[in-house]
């Protein structure tokens, strides 16, 4: 496309609404497709391509804010620029003092030996690699697509030690992965690892539909449907997502153009029904979380390895930051004086204080968070806070609804380091150049697992918050674009890091990172879930080290010289616990009921066992209790699981029947 105002060459990238980027060398503008005239807006004025336009452009102011949801659209990128303007006005009235991160370049392997030390294979190399049957049992759970990211990565850490001449032992990739596939060989019921191993097996024809025998209900990771591409509305978390990716790429020839649809409405993903229950996070025990972590980090890192995009990982060296207060202070000390106020809480209380003084004013507000705050009232106000917040004498009254949304930004762009983390931020803007929306919405999905805690209930708060704000879009004119346009900014441009981004870049940044933050808004009831497919792998791990210390419990019953027959007898009768075929035990240690035999059916769900025990509560007690207790499967193949209310009893017996139920309160 040819400029007639310049004769230089554009390139049109797209955006939200139909709207285009174009790049014409240094200057840097968008335009929206009306009709058969394009009309495009510089950051600091708004001009037209055709000349019969011209008139209407140059009589419309550019912040004119009709009923028209077209007419809100096309100054959402504006919205953007206004932000940015206000956050580098803002950053001038910053208080002296803060520094800046010093991120620090990686040297060559040290990126790859941090990754294996961030998915818990630290003990494949360096002093504790003499013994790397810890990690064999964690790596034959892989899949393909995660084996070969590992293999990646130690081939790295490999090549680097050597050349450095390092003295402790350096490991060979060969050698690891031999052991892995050795212990597969020996397992006898590995075959649902091999099942995710779609070409491995040559003798399998590529239309053989997987078993229906009895064995089926025993596989954890299964099979992926080569011959049917999954619906674009389905989120299938029963198979790693990097090997759906794999087997995708049949099916879609557009893969290697642009994605389609940044002017598009996003899809609505759903997710299929799971008969043995919904993980989110938050439902598993500590030890198992770990697992998921070190999972997916690799199922991430997979999946970009397989459509070509580059992870980078990036350390911040660590600085000086204050120890007390409230704006620039670091998440995790910000809570532990928290709790010191309000035991338990895991979401700051200033964060929540501005929240709640925002919806007080009403959501309905125009403008609102779009429209800043005073620059010095803000200021004071910031200064009076950390005085008066924890003593409990700030005049909340005193602040305007804008000024409480421009605090609200304000405190997250002033964290020490930023909300979603340094070490994953480029990650997170990465998604952006990720194929497909549903590829995207898995990699967010990943990364918001990945996310320390207090960094994740941060962000699911203002996520639900952002959400609220958009459910009065009709009054407020504030629709998931537009807050998208304007939060994206505080979120993905960290004062911090002291970067002086080109203006080229800025623009890079504020299509892509709007992208992304819209997404987060829009499936932010997805991204908490924990995929099935990882969830079966630590239940894999579980018992594959369950084996190993049984074993070691019988050479040392030996060595004690006890009767090994007398051990194994009292143990399958405490498994047993007397309850017979098709009957479980439930235990409530709080409840009036404190146990109950429950014959299980087809139907039966987690719901109608509370329901069946709460039944035995007194009027009073029954509607206290009712979504304060969870049930939990506790122990077999996994650490600790809180029961969504949907899961089907029966089926996930089958999974796991060496579980014992228990219903108690969910620790928050």
């Amino acid at each position: 496309m040819r400029n007639a105002l310049s004769g230089l060459l554009w390139n049109p990238i797209p955006l939200f609404g139909g709207r285009y980027l174009l790049m014409p060398g240094a200057d840097l503008l968008f335009f929206k497709m009306v009709g058969s005239h394009m009309a495009y807006c510089r950051r600091y004025g708004q001009y037209t391509m055709n000349p019969e336009s011209s008139t209407k452009a140059s009589e419309r102011p550019l912040f004119d804010r009709s009923s028209s949801q077209d007419s809100l659209d096309e100054v959402s990128m504006e919205a953007y620029w206004t932000e940015l303007e206000n956050i580098k006005r803002s950053n001038e009235n910053r208080q002296e003092g803060q520094e800046a991160i010093v991120v620090k370049e990686p040297d060559e392997g040290e990126l790859e030996e941090e990754w294996l030390k961030e998915a818990g294979l630290s003990n494949l190399f360096g002093e504790s690699a003499d013994d790397p049957q810890e990690s064999i049992v964690f790596l034959s759970t892989l899949t393909r697509t995660q084996a070969a990211a590992v293999q990646k990565r130690v081939e790295t850490v490999s090549q680097t030690l050597r050349k450095k001449n390092k003295q402790h032992h350096i490991p060979d990739v060969r050698d690891i992965f031999a052991q892995q596939r050795e212990a597969q060989e020996k397992s006898p019921d590995d075959s649902d690892l091999r099942s995710v191993r779609t070409n491995e097996n040559k003798g399998q024809g590529k239309d053989e539909q997987p078993s229906s025998g009895a064995d089926d209900n025993k596989e954890l990771i299964p099979l992926v449907p080569e011959d049917i591409p999954a619906s674009e509305t389905d989120i299938n978390l029963e198979v790693s997502f990097a090997e759906q990716a794999v087997n995708q790429k049949e099916f879609s020839k557009e893969r290697t153009q642009k994605i389609k649809g940044n002017d598009a409405p996003l899809p609505s993903f759903r997710l299929p029904k799971d008969k043995t229950g919904t993980t989110r996070i938050g439902d598993l025990a500590p030890q198992d979380m770990k697992k998921v972590c070190y999972l997916s980090l690799i199922e991430l890192t997979a999946l970009y390895d397989v459509l070509g995009i580059e992870l980078k990982q990036q350390k911040a060296v660590k600085i000086k930051t204050r120890d007390s207060g409230l704006f620039g202070i670091p998440l995790t000390i910000l809570l532990e004086q928290d709790q010191r106020k309000v035991p338990g809480t895991r979401i700051p209380l200033i964060f929540q204080k501005l929240i709640s003084r925002i919806e007080e004013g009403g959501l309905e507000t125009e403008g609102l968070l779009r429209i800043p705050g005073a620059a010095m009232r803000i200021k004071n106000l910031c200064q009076e806070l950390e005085v008066k917040f924890y003593e409990g004498t700030f005049n909340w009254e005193s602040v305007k609804q804008h000024d409480a949304a421009s605090l609200l930004k304000l405190f997250l762009r002033e964290l020490p380091q930023p909300l979603l983390t340094m070490e994953y931020l480029k990650a997170f803007q990465a998604v952006q150049n990720l194929p497909t929306k549903k590829e995207q919405l898995q990699a967010l999905n990943l990364l918001v697992i990945l996310l320390p805690d207090a960094n994740r209930d941060t962000l699911k708060a203002l996520l639900e918050f952002l959400q609220r704000v958009i459910d009065n879009k009709e009054k407020n004119k504030m629709t998931a674009v537009n807050v998208a346009m304007v939060m994206a900014p505080n979120l993905f441009m960290c004062h911090a890091l002291g970067l002086k981004s080109s203006e080229q870049r800025e623009f890079e940044m504020a299509a892509g990172t709007a992208n992304v933050m819209h997404l987060l808004i829009r499936y932010q009831k997805l991204l908490w879930t924990i995929p099935k497919f990882i969830v079966n792998q630590v239940r894999k791990q579980n018992t594959e080290n369950q084996k190993k210390e049984r074993k070691a419990m019988k050479k040392l019953l030996k060595k004690m010289a006890y009767d090994r027959e007398k051990h194994e007898k009292q143990d399958k009768t405490a498994n047993g616990a007397d309850v017979p075929q098709g009957v479980i035990r439930v235990q409530a240690p709080h409840l009036s009921k404190v146990s109950m035999a429950i014959q299980l059916t087809e139907e039966l769900k987690a719901s109608d066992v509370l329901a069946r025990f709460l039944s035995q509560e007194s009027g009073v007690a029954q509607t206290l209790k009712k979504g304060e207790i969870f049930l939990y499967e506790i122990g077999g193949n996994i650490g600790e699981r809180c029961l969504d209310d949907d899961t089907y009893m029966k089926d996930l017996y089958q999974l796991n029947p060496n579980a014992e139920w228990v219903i108690k309160s969910k620790l928050v």
